[in-house]
């Protein structure tokens, strides 16, 4: 579950709350949290926001896993 960790980790390094990322990017905060959770995949244009917002690349945040080849 990379894209889980590396999503957290940025969030907290940066001091932010789930909730001040989701105001940032216009979702809610139980959205960040299932995402977090790997309970939901953002889609390209929410995981291109969220990247925007903690001044990162998509492919630093969001990591491909072999199950999502499937």
């Amino acid at each position: 579950m990379k894209m889980l960790i590396k999503l957290r980790e940025t969030r907290v390094q940066l001091g932010m709350t789930q909730e001040e990322l989701a105001g940032k990017v216009g979702v809610s905060r139980q959205t960040i949290n299932y995402i977090e959770r790997g309970k939901y995949k953002p889609t390209v244009i929410l995981a291109l926001k969220i990247a925007k917002v903690l001044n990162k690349n998509v492919e630093e945040i969001f990591v491909l896993e072999g199950s999502d080849w499937e």
